[in-house]
């Protein structure tokens, strides 16, 4: 969240930030709601302060004069209360308010409505040109016996599947490979539960917003409150911390969480049914810094997570380009996000396969993560993340990106160490 201090000294930026987020939020609300919570704090403090000096004096009176006094202090009494229960929905407002304000977006960030109107930043590598008519990712898994859709169906719903044989190897060694390179760039990986509270879909800033993309888990007694499953790891990693004041000399926290994901994918009916491009479940290796305050900083682990996520699409050898994404695209916590998208023969178009996001201190104030600096200010942390790789969609690109003519599979150098020394995956059939 912002800090209120912030939008009510300035707040046409955040109606600017919203308008080009295409987000409809109330800063005149809140600020009146503001108003309104400092005249109850105001008047609440006054009537204590006035409690307290005339309960020191009361002792001291008699007769009429006593009498007045606690007449007095029950009236004060009466008025704390009052003030403190007009003061409850009020601050309850603006808690929900300051929960969904969005963070504006940096002014590099390009202005449009969606993903129509990301920019092209750059490109890595041509799309590959064939002699033979390519199949598409489906087709070629079927041909390597390494899928199973209609049994997926059956048994767990649309948009499932089964990865079986040399195609569930294949998963696993692009999923190691990718632990591979963000250990050997410094991150600490991390497996990480996948059944979360709510409060961390809030201090991540999922929550308000993408409930109906995330599958909950009612709990079966009043006691707690319900559990949700992870889209992403980035939940459980960036939410580690939470409640802390970390010491600065241990900045920054490079994570790698491993985990596998759910979503809803509610409102997608009938687009990109075919195949494993959007499903309910995959696997994501997610790479998260946690840092100091610092503009120039953020900015530099922003390029190295995104270097890190371009490296890992170079080792498998595939086409990709980087899109700075929209004001109107980038959702309601990130300041900025580049999407990576890799080449997808079937779909002859570029699909994305990673996002990286910068959020400055707008998930470190929801979760309360902060940080002790040298001067032994406390202050909130910046934070960061970016997909290192996500299975299965990665596979698409990866399977018709190295597809040969009799429907076998050249593996990329990279992955050879992870599949047994294997250079090409045959066909069943």
């Amino acid at each position: 969240m912002l800090d209120l201090a912030a939008i009510r000294e300035n707040p046409d930026a955040i109606r600017e930030g919203a308008r080009r987020k295409r987000i409809a939020f109330d800063v005149d609300r809140l600020l009146a709601l503001d108003e309104d919570r400092r005249r109850l704090i105001r008047l609440q403090e006054e009537a204590r302060a006035e409690q307290k000096a005339l309960g020191r004096q009361v002792k001291d009176l008699q007769g009429d004069a006593q009498q007045l006094a606690l007449t007095r202090l029950k009236v004060l009494k009466d008025d704390v209360l009052r003030h403190t229960d007009a003061l409850a929905p009020v601050q309850a407002e603006i808690d929900a308010l300051l929960l969904a304000c969005p963070n504006p977006p940096d002014p590099d960030v390009p202005d449009g409505d969606d993903d129509k109107a990301n920019v092209e930043v750059r490109r890595h590598g041509e799309p590959p040109t064939f002699d033979f008519e390519p199949l598409d990712h489906v087709e070629l898994l079927r041909r390597l016996d390494g899928v199973d859709i209609e049994r997926a169906g059956r048994l767990a719903g649309s948009r499932s599947y089964v990865l079986k044989g040399e195609a569930a190897f294949l998963e696993q060694a692009v999923l190691r490979l990718a632990m591979d390179v963000i250990r050997d760039r410094g991150f600490t990986l991390l497996t990480v539960p996948v059944v979360v509270k709510e409060w961390a879909l809030r201090g991540t800033a999922y929550f308000p917003g993408a409930e109906e993309q995330t599958y909950k888990i009612a709990n079966p007694t009043a006691e707690d409150e319900d559990s949700w499953l992870v889209g992403t790891s980035e939940v459980s990693v960036t939410a580690l911390h939470a409640g802390e004041i970390l010491d600065v000399k241990d900045l920054p926290l490079r994570y790698a969480g491993w985990s596998p994901c759910f979503r809803r994918e509610a409102g997608t009916y009938g687009k990109d049914t075919r195949g494993l491009y959007r499903v309910h479940q995959f696997n994501k290796v997610e790479q998260v810094v946690i840092d100091v305050a610092d503009e120039q900083k953020t900015l530099d682990h922003h390029a190295a997570i995104v270097a890190n996520a371009e490296h890992m699409l170079q080792l498998l050898e595939l086409p990709y380009r980087v899109m700075a994404t929209a004001s109107g695209d980038i959702g309601r916590a990130a300041t900025f996000k580049y999407d990576l998208e890799a080449w997808m023969p079937s779909r002859g178009a570029y699909g994305e396969t990673h996002t990286a996001s910068r959020f400055r201190d707008y998930q470190a104030r929801r979760m309360d993560l902060r940080y002790r600096d040298e001067d032994g200010r406390v202050r909130h942390c910046y934070t960061l993340n970016n997909t290192v790789i996500a299975t299965p969609r990665v596979l698409i690109a990866l399977l018709e990106v190295h597809q040969q003519k009799d429907g076998s599979i050249r593996i990329p150098a990279a992955l050879r160490p992870h599949l047994g020394g294997r250079e090409v995956l045959e066909p069943k059939s």
